[in-house]
């Protein structure tokens, strides 16, 4: 592979004009087609499954039009002080506002007057609106959303105080801002490590152009491929990390090869004949890792694992043919007066050693040290993650000051917290002798549960269909009322025994409840998947046993340690009021399989580009010790800037006022810095140090058996010297060291 690249990065770098001139032109059309594609992205949510997608898909075919799971909001009023909403100006306001809101949208499907369905509280001070929509939060329109805000304002105005529940207020959080912040924080520290703007800016630009790229194909391709406006989010964020770490090797690569005195072309071969094939192999895990999200058999999450690794492979084409052609556009330039000094200093016999060589100096005299602070550190921090508790949060853990949340308090106040989360008990009464009869056993036996209220039964035309909306007595997050969702469907089993209807439990709540339950049952399968394959492949890169073997035990204990942080901050409230954390509740469902996903591809990008110099370092003759030393001496400076910039482009989301944002933003900022900092920096050479050349033991049978990729360059380092022995003649004068100046 090695040498397949070398000559890749010799072609790219020569034929400069026409490559650029490729990826322009397919950076055109990709522009092209998302200016021209449908804005209409699907955002349909399905559980395929699951007995809550199962009731909703009966409902959807029994009573069709009722749009079960469309999307929802209630329009909480309350009183003045010394009034009730069931004064006659008030009252009247009220029902001005369903009127209002009836003829508002042609997306609306029912508007639920409170006076007529008992939605008034006992006291008379809160009173709501339930209504429904035909479409999902995601495919509401603006026009929809603005008449909803509308009719609230105009009720305001008449001294009550109006907010907002429920999800058709519900958007797709906006994340440019976090994404400027970022870039502008990579351009920052590219500098500092490049010492040069032209080898920065080339970096950036390089994977700027692959994100655009892949992003536009994605949009582009929305419609015919039904994907939704989440996916070109993760396909963003992914491609920024990844591409500017691959651009980043690269450049680093080349800049090291210049200093060793090769001549441009040259020097560009070598670089992505050997920081490249790390590149391939790092690319290769991480589109692993995300095309891995298909075994959750979410479709959603499948589309959006399956984009983002698209947006991956896209970085990694860029880094071996863009990236060598913009350093032929750069020329000397991408070095830099201080860069070009400090090659020259550390080629002199007194250069002081860099940060890396002396860290890793240290690491040898002190492995056993290093592993025990590493591994005991993470394991105190990792204690919270036994306690995880995993769900959905509601408006309950919006910020204070948006109307969900308000609205949120006010129904809690007014009704209880469980008026939140209403539960939708489907009855399938085909298969019964007598319906009747059974849906009145189903709402007797919903009512010894132990819940606040059990709507009457309301049937479909046929007859043959009958949902009973249930009010548990806790909030919709909390155990109480998983336990309560638990309890119907155990009960149903004895109904549908001895009566032959079918009972299932839907609604927003217990499809929640249904999604974090698959989502925890596909997560050891998923790392198992995840693990097992990166396992094999970077056995391949090593050709050694326990290196594979330690990236992916160090990476598990990264990511528990983590997910301890996560449950200390979001769950206990641990240091929350530093992170914005205003209400306490589960973790995000998909959380732990999303933070494996992302943080694995970019935890082994960092194993593949630190170990693979020091393989490379050992198979040309160096001792296990000194080749530790030297990976981290090309390696060290390159690989800490790489996991700063990823820490800085996901610690920009921590400020987003959405708590999952939050969430997600402060788990994978976490993860990157345990996992860079400690275990890759850290824990990796203390282990390499304490096994010495057992390390880099493969048996000789797998030997065989595995094809040799040369990711270290060592083919590729013997036919250059072989065509330069070839080339020197009796009279070479010195130039015997000169490598072959043809591909």
């Amino acid at each position: 592979m090695a040498t397949f690249l070398y000559k890749l990065g010799r072609l790219t770098f020569r034929r400069r004009r026409f490559v650029a001139l490729i990826w322009v032109a397919l950076l055109a059309v990709a522009g092209v087609g998302m200016a021209t594609a449908s804005t209409d992205t699907s955002n349909s949510f399905s559980i395929p499954g699951t007995e809550a997608q199962r009731a909703f898909d009966l409902l959807e075919q029994r009573n069709p039009g009722t749009s079960a799971d469309g999307a929802t909001a209630r329009v909480v009023f309350k009183a003045p002080e010394g009034e009730k909403v069931t004064d006659p100006a008030n009252k009247s306001e009220i029902s001005g506002i369903v009127k209002e809101l009836e003829s508002g949208s042609e997306q609306i499907a029912s508007v639920a007057d409170p006076f007529q369905k008992q939605a008034v509280s006992q006291d008379g001070s809160t009173a709501y609106i339930s209504v429904g929509y035909e479409v999902s939060s995601m495919e509401l329109t603006e026009e929809t959303r603005e008449a909803l805000t509308g009719a609230a304002e105009d009720a305001r105005s008449g001294g009550m105080k109006v907010e907002i529940g429920g999800d058709a207020l519900q958007v797709m959080p906006h994340t440019g801002t976090a994404e400027v912040i970022g870039v502008a924080i990579a351009a920052v520290v590219l500098v500092i490590t490049f010492g040069s703007l032209v080898a920065a800016g080339l970096s950036l630009l390089t994977a700027l152009i692959g994100v655009a790229i892949g992003v536009g194909t994605i949009t582009a391709l929305a419609d015919v491929l039904d994907l939704g406006s989440t996916t070109a989010i993760l396909a963003t964020m992914i491609g920024i990390a990844v591409g500017i770490d691959y651009a980043l090797f690269i450049v680093s690569r080349y800049r090291a090869e210049l200093a060793e005195g090769r001549e441009h072309e040259e020097a560009a071969g070598r670089a992505v004949g050997t920081a490249g094939s790390a590149v391939v192999f790092a690319g290769l895990t991480v589109v692993i890792a995300l095309a891995g999200l298909s075994v959750v058999n979410i479709p959603m999450l499948t589309k959006m694992g399956l984009a983002a690794a698209g947006a991956v492979a896209v970085a990694v084409v860029i880094a071996l043919t863009l990236v060598p052609a913009a350093l032929g556009f750069a020329g000397r330039r991408v070095m830099g007066r201080k860069a070009r000094k400090a090659a020259e200093a550390e080629k002199s016999p007194e250069a002081k050693p860099n940060m890396g060589t002396r860290w890793a100096r240290f690491v040898l005299r002190k492995p056993v040290w290093v592993l025990l602070v590493g591994v005991l550190g993470l394991g105190v921090i990792a204690v919270p993650a036994a306690s995880l508790e995993m769900g959905l949060p509601d408006d309950g853990a919006q910020s204070e000051s948006t109307t969900q949340r308000q609205a949120y308090d006010m129904l809690s106040d007014g009704f209880g917290p469980g008026f939140n989360g209403p539960l939708m008990t489907v009855v399938d009464t085909k298969n019964s002798s007598d319906g009747k009869a059974a849906v009145a056993r189903v709402s007797e036996e919903i009512e010894s549960i132990g819940v606040v209220a059990v709507a009457p039964a309301t049937f479909n035309k046929a007859g043959d269909t009958a949902t009973i909306v249930v009010i548990p007595k806790d909030r919709p997050s909390s155990a109480a009322t998983e336990e309560v969702v638990h309890s119907i469907r155990d009960a149903g089993q004895d109904i549908k025994s001895d009566t032959g209807a079918d009972v299932l439990v839907t609604g927003a709540t217990a499809m929640n409840i249904d999604f974090s339950q698959k989502m925890n049952d596909a997560l050891l399968p998923y790392l198992a998947l995840v693990v097992g394959l990166a396992f094999l492949l970077l056995m391949l890169v090593f050709r050694s046993v326990l290196v594979p073997l330690k990236a992916a035990l160090g990476f598990l204990l990264s990511v528990v340690a983590a997910l301890g942080a996560v449950v200390a901050v979001f769950q206990w409230g641990w240091l929350g009021s530093l992170f914005g954390v205003e209400q306490t509740g589960p973790i995000m469902s998909m959380m732990p399989i999303f933070m494996v996903g992302v943080v694995f591809g970019l935890a082994m990008d960092y194993e593949v580009f630190l170990v693979t110099r020091m393989r490379e370092a050992y198979v040309h003759g160096e001792s296990p010790g000194q080749a530790i030393v030297t990976g981290f001496k090309h390696g060290a400076r390159v690989v800490t800037a790489a996991a700063v910039i990823m820490i800085a482009v996901f610690s920009g989301f921590i400020g987003s006022s959405e708590q999952m944002i939050k969430m997600i933003g402060f788990s994978l900022a976490v993860a990157v810095l345990f996992d860079a900092f400690v275990v890759r920096m850290a824990i990796v050479p203390a282990v390499l140090a304490l096994l010495g050349k057992r390390a880099w033991w493969l048996p000789r049978w797998l030997d065989r058996a595995l094809p040799d990729v040369d990711v270290e360059g060592e083919k590729l380092q013997k036919r250059l010297t072989d065509d330069s022995a070839s080339e020197q003649g009796p009279g070479d004068g010195g130039e015997g060291d000169r490598e072959l100046a043809r591909v």
